[in-house]
């Protein structure tokens, strides 16, 4: 499989593709592995993942330099690596804490009986990770899962996988690792024979894909953990610090050239601020620089070609509807790479795509509100319930308005907030995903079944209790 490099638009690299054979293969050996991995206790996986970091931190530059091809992003490679190194450290605290079964108790219902719980790790999970942030994604549900003591079969996105030929460096140093943490390269046919050889899914990626990872799940019967799309919409109140607002929105929605999940895609703005607020963020949009040159700049390449096709048809379905573009608007071929500036859009409504698709790309649409139940109404005119903000210096009234946004995280006076903090648990609402969260504590405990142990106490009843009426 050839891969593009999203800088130059050349093929400059071959991934190898595992067959579904070799990926059964894969999977019965970690099986096979993971019955000694569950017998060791958390303390004892803890100390394994420890030795697994410092190697990490060995090939860190490898693995650096990896992603910044794989993505065009410099010093998010960089940094997507050092959280990493912070989302092991936090699982290290967290993960003894809440490893702890309730004590035997006596039940409500039956006063005879003794309850006892065990927890029972899946022994097999899937993950399977998208192109935006492949390192991140990859391993943001592979870490607990681990911790937990499953066995992990992880498929990363082909569209950026170089990385995953330093992170194999890594693994292959610890030996205990190495045998439950199996790495399966390939498109959707490798995916495909990932679902069909676990126990449960991690799936972040597209609706439409997801909802066909969900349809797989079921057949089988077994869980699907899905983190779908979004159109994260922002409401702009009249009370808002316009500066705080518009340089939050900003870097939401073009921070990473637009391509993540929670990016702000769609802006609502009181009418007694809109025209303000327009010109502002218009300035600032035309005042953020490419990185054409890859020393300086701040924004990059789009990573993926057909996502780039995507975003230019929503800009020329919503030009030919009446949306009028103030910077930006076109993607570019810059020797061999596609750019797309931060573009900023006026007059749009909910019959043009950019404002109901996911875009994923440096789009910003504003349209204005008159009141607050108004703004509400159209933020949650959406089959997308991922996250989304709001702008005010009343708290109050922000948390009022967040209370009936139908999304899963709201930030107050900020953007994208899931981006930086992963301790607090949420749910994604309609389209964006569901079952387990992998936020907070959730993350570790939805990788275990409850078992009830029940000791009876007293002597069992007998056939006499059980008489029909007569």
């Amino acid at each position: 499989m050839k891969i593009r490099n999203p800088r130059t638009g050349e093929f400059d690299y071959e991934l190898s593709e595992n067959s579904a054979e070799s990926v059964i293969a894969m999977a019965d050996n970690a099986r096979l592995n993971q019955k000694k991995w569950q017998l060791k206790s958390i303390d004892e996986r803890v100390s394994v993942l420890k030795n697994w970091l410092e190697s990490i931190k060995k090939y860190e530059n490898e693995i650096a330099e990896q992603l910044a091809v794989d993505t065009s992003r410099k010093q998010i490679a960089k940094v997507e690596v050092k959280g990493i190194f912070g989302l092991l450290e936090a699982w290290f605290f967290r993960a003894p804490q809440l490893y702890n079964p309730p004590k035997e108790r006596q039940s409500a219902s039956c006063n005879t009986v003794q309850i006892g719980q065990q927890w029972v790790p899946y022994q097999l999970i899937g993950v399977i990770s998208p192109w935006n942030f492949p390192l991140l994604l990859a391993l943001i549900d592979t870490i607990p899962a681990l911790l937990a003591g499953c066995s992990v079969l992880l498929k990363p996105s082909e569209v950026t996988p170089r990385f995953m030929d330093g992170l194999e460096k890594s693994i292959q140093e610890v030996p205990e690792l190495n045998g439950v943490l199996k790495l399966v390269r390939g498109g959707a046919e490798a995916g495909k024979a990932v679902v069909q050889s676990v126990d449960a899914i991690c799936f972040t990626g597209s609706v439409p894909t997801g909802k066909k990872i969900g349809a797989a799940c079921a057949e089988r019967f077994i869980p699907a953990f899905l983190e779908l799309g979004g159109k994260d919409p922002a409401i702009v109140l009249d009370d808002a610090d316009m500066q705080v607002a518009t340089d939050a929105i900003l870097r939401s929605a073009v921070g990473a050239t637009g391509q993540a999940c929670q990016s702000l895609e769609r802006i609502y703005v009181d009418e007694k601020i809109y025209d303000e607020f327009v010109t502002i963020i218009t300035n600032k949009s035309a005042d953020v620089t490419l990185t054409t040159d890859p020393n300086k700049g701040q924004m990059g390449p789009l990573i993926f070609e057909k996502q780039a096709e995507k975003i230019q048809l929503q800009l020329d379905e919503a030009e030919v509807k009446g949306a009028k573009i103030l910077t930006g608007g076109k993607v570019k071929n810059i020797n061999g790479g596609l750019w797309c500036r931060p573009t900023v859009l006026i007059n749009v409504d909910h019959s043009m795509q950019v404002m109901t698709e996911e875009t994923f790309g440096p789009v910003i649409p504003i349209m204005a509100f008159k009141s607050d139940e108004e703004a509400i109404t159209l933020a949650n005119d959406s089959i997308f319930g991922l996250s989304a903000s709001v702008f005010s210096k009343n708290k109050e009234r922000a948390l009022e308005i967040a209370s009936q946004i139908e999304a899963g995280a709201i930030s107050i006076n900020d953007g994208s907030l899931t981006n930086k903090v992963f301790d607090a648990e949420k749910n994604s609402f309609k389209e964006s995903g569901i079952n387990g969260s992998r936020m907070g504590d959730s993350g570790f405990l939805r990788f275990f079944r409850k078992k009830a142990v029940l000791f009876q106490t007293a002597h069992p009843d007998t056939m006499s209790g059980f008489e029909e009426m007569q």
